[in-house]
């Protein structure tokens, strides 16, 4: 059974549930005291759940050590902004307990964070890094886009032995979608084909998955029918799912809030060139955010970031050479 629910709603009934499951699971942070955390104190009492400091190196050092010591600890980082602050223990430290011990230690550990705060914030919250994560030995990488995938990705993050960014996007915090009830979980390193299609590969993270199933529709009208792809996980990339749907469309647009240097996009078209290039019958086209820090302009800004018609534009051009030469 499902119904409807909001985003973050999705994300904390995901956690309620890890937590009365497992005396382990542990939250702390800085905003855990805010209003939409209001029954986690009740619940689990406040040896459980531990508003910190600010302090993001404290935090995230002290969910680190209690990995270390046996529990599962949540940390809410707020921003993703605010992990760059304690970098050294997000990709130098935790990340690579599990292998510098041989298998002997394991740090479960999820550092959960908003992103892409992209409504008038400017250019120091609306950042979406996750780029710079998905290399990182180690370390996980979730994007959920849907409050099914936000709820069933934490569970699993929960779950996991070894650290698990998982980045949620500040603009679909209210938006509401079916949810299954009880446990759920989704699987990492499994992309989800949101819209099947036959005529072009659309692969989309996070926020611009609303963004391309919008332009599929609108190009849907013109006798273009596009597969939508949402990989779900960066780290790890479910590649095969991208490369089985070009095999059949010959096509691929890449769509990406991230900058075009540091973006996911850039990764799956160097993998479809290397492992798919044959199957390929137009140029690869990425969508991407411009290589410049976010604007508190609106005007600005929605000149910066990819969007609906900029998508479209992309398709039709990968088109363009089914109607000329293919």
């Amino acid at each position: 059974m499902t119904r409807e629910l909001p985003y973050i709603a999705a994300m904390n009934e995901a956690l309620h549930l890890e937590m009365a499951r497992d005396e382990d699971v542990l939250l702390f942070g800085q905003t855990v005291g805010e209003d939409h955390y209001e029954t986690f104190p009740r619940d689990f009492g406040t040896d459980r759940v531990r508003v910190t400091p600010i302090s993001e190196t404290a935090e995230i050092g002290m969910a680190a050590g209690a990995a270390l010591a046996g529990k599962r600890p949540v940390v809410d980082c707020t921003m993703a902004e605010f992990l760059l602050v304690a970098m050294d223990q997000v990709v130098n430290e935790a990340n690579r307990i599990h292998q510098m011990t041989g298998g002997r230690l394991t740090a479960p550990l999820v550092l959960k964070a908003g992103y892409g705060f992209t409504a008038g914030w400017a250019g120091q919250h609306t950042g979406a890094l996750y780029g710079m994560f998905m290399g990182v030995p180690g370390l996980k990488v979730a994007l959920p886009s849907t409050p099914a995938d936000a709820k069933g990705l934490l569970a699993t993050a929960i779950r996991d032995d070894n650290p698990v960014l998982f980045l949620h996007h500040y603009l679909l915090l209210l938006e509401t979608g079916p949810v299954p009830e009880g446990e759920h979980l989704v699987p990492f390193g499994v992309a989800d084909i949101k819209r099947p299609g036959s005529d072009v590969t659309l692969v989309a993270t996070g926020w611009t998955v609303h963004r391309a199933l919008a332009a599929a529709e609108t190009l849907a009208a013109e006798g273009i029918d596009v597969e939508v792809i949402d990989p779900r996980t960066i780290a790890p990339l479910d590649v095969d799912t991208v490369l089985a749907s070009v095999a059949r469309t010959g096509r691929l647009v890449l769509v990406d809030q991230a900058t075009r240097h540091a973006s996911v996009s850039t990764v799956i078209a160097g993998e479809v060139a290397e492992h798919g290039f044959s199957l390929l019958r137009a140029p690869i086209v990425q969508v991407t955010a411009l290589d410049a820090t976010v604007a508190y302009a609106q005007p600005m800004e929605e000149y910066v970031l990819p969007d609906e018609a900029k998508i479209a534009a992309a398709v039709r051009q990968v088109t363009g050479a089914k109607a000329g030469v293919a």
